[in-house]
């Protein structure tokens, strides 16, 4: 085992107390509007725990450097954890080396990586797969590649009760078919997808898979070398850890095969004014000064979480969204976006008379936080008929106490807007 490997192996299991867990987020015990913040919006950002504030405040105060550049102390210590929390993040997706995992400033910008270099492998009349769930930023990048050269987009249907059909996916694959890029979980709707049947199938007919997994790595353990996707897509701030900071994993011969993102500094091994050479993954993907200290504090976060048995945490999250769906079913006028079966801790709803942005103005007055919009998902909006919703999600730190504040509160809104 390398040096790396072994300073980052996990520490002892915590228990999953919840009253010592929400003590690990400072912000928790702040009020808004006098009231106790109900922070249900961790879909979009979820909060921080002190251990990663702590982590980020200290390499600014006392280890800030560049990285992979200095013959000096400070230098060589951020870079060593630098490199640690690519360790970390390898084990925890499980990816066979860290030449996997590339550093990017965010889940967009590692599915646009894909599509500005994996995509130049594409030609007019190749396909490109997705769904009808998903984010803006894994419809739009294959958009820009449609307009490029030509290829072809095609959206799987979402059904009433927002999921999507394995044998759907299958009806959309063909011998054209090049990449199939799905989410893991839908931000809008908390629907869990089939991804690794999904995975399989796309492979069967020779086509690559892309998992957008900015809401999955939060919820589920995630292990790439167990769903044999070749490319998957994170961000940091929705796994409680710093914003500025994402991840693309890709197998390691895809990464090599596919040409540089962005030129610059740090991804060559030599350049002439003839010609350039590129450097080793995953340095060929990382032009320029990385986000050094989010990358630590992604480190910090994923030891945070990793502390945990995951299942615990689920249990917890699945807990709270059978409760908050039985509450918000007891109340008049009330209108659930998204039943799948299978869900992630997320509801999504509309009150009958009530414009999303003014119910959740409303709700802040009681210190609820939710997400009231298209949640980057217009499209899926469109599907069911509506122009915007609001989003209650929920994170290790919420509590059934909340939701009942959630309840109480929608129960005035509706007073006050029907």
């Amino acid at each position: 085992m390398s040096a790396l490997a072994h300073d980052a192996e996990k520490s002892e299991t915590r228990v999953f107390d919840l009253d010592l867990v929400r003590r690990d987020f400072p912000i928790l015990s702040r009020t808004v509007h006098n009231k106790p913040l109900t922070y249900l919006d961790s879909a979009a950002s979820a909060q921080k725990p002190q251990a990663v504030i702590d982590v980020i405040r200290y390499q600014y105060e006392h280890e800030y450097a560049n990285v992979h550049r200095g013959a000096y102390s400070l230098s060589e210590a951020l870079t060593s954890k630098y490199e640690l929390a690519r360790e970390k993040v390898r084990q925890f997706i499980n990816a066979t080396t860290d030449r996997e995992v590339v550093f990017t400033k965010g889940a967009t910008e590692a599915i646009n990586l894909v599509s500005a270099t994996f995509g130049r492998t594409l030609e007019a009349g190749d396909e490109v797969v997705i769904t009808g769930l998903e984010h803006h930023s894994n419809i739009i990048p294959w958009q820009l590649l449609r307009d490029q050269c030509g290829i072809v987009l095609k959206v799987v249907p979402v059904s009433d009760e927002g999921d999507v059909s394995l044998n759907d996916v299958a009806a959309a694959l063909s011998k054209k078919t090049k990449l199939v890029a799905v989410a893991h979980i839908s931000n809008a709707l908390g629907t869990l997808l089939p991804i690794k049947e999904i995975t399989a199938a796309a492979h069967a007919i020779g086509a690559k898979v892309l998992i957008d997994g900015c809401q999955g790595i939060a919820h589920e353990p995630v292990d790439v070398q167990d769903l044999d996707c070749d490319f998957y897509a994170f961000s940091g701030h929705k796994l409680y850890g710093p914003n500025g900071i994402g991840v693309l994993y890709g197998k390691e011969d895809m990464l090599n095969a596919m040409p540089p993102y962005q030129g610059g500094g740090e991804m060559i091994s030599n350049v002439t004014f003839e010609r350039s050479e590129w450097a080793e993954l995953p340095a060929k993907f990382e032009a320029g000064t990385p986000p050094i200290v989010p990358a630590v504090g992604l480190g910090a976060a994923i030891e945070y979480i990793s502390g945990f048995d995951r299942t615990d945490i689920a249990a917890h999250e699945n807990d709270l969204l059978v409760y908050a769906t039985e509450q918000l079913q007891t109340l008049n006028s009330i209108r659930l976006i998204g039943t799948a079966e299978k869900k992630a801790a997320a509801v999504s709803f509309v009150l009958e008379g009530a414009h999303p942005h003014d119910l959740a103005t409303i709700l802040d007055r009681s210190g609820v936080c939710v997400r009231a919009g298209h949640h980057c998902a217009q499209p899926l909006m469109d599907r069911f008929g509506v122009t915007a919703t609001v989003r209650a999600s929920f994170g290790m730190y919420n509590t059934r106490e909340e939701v009942d504040v959630l309840i109480d509160a929608l129960g005035h809104a509706r007073e006050i807007l029907c």
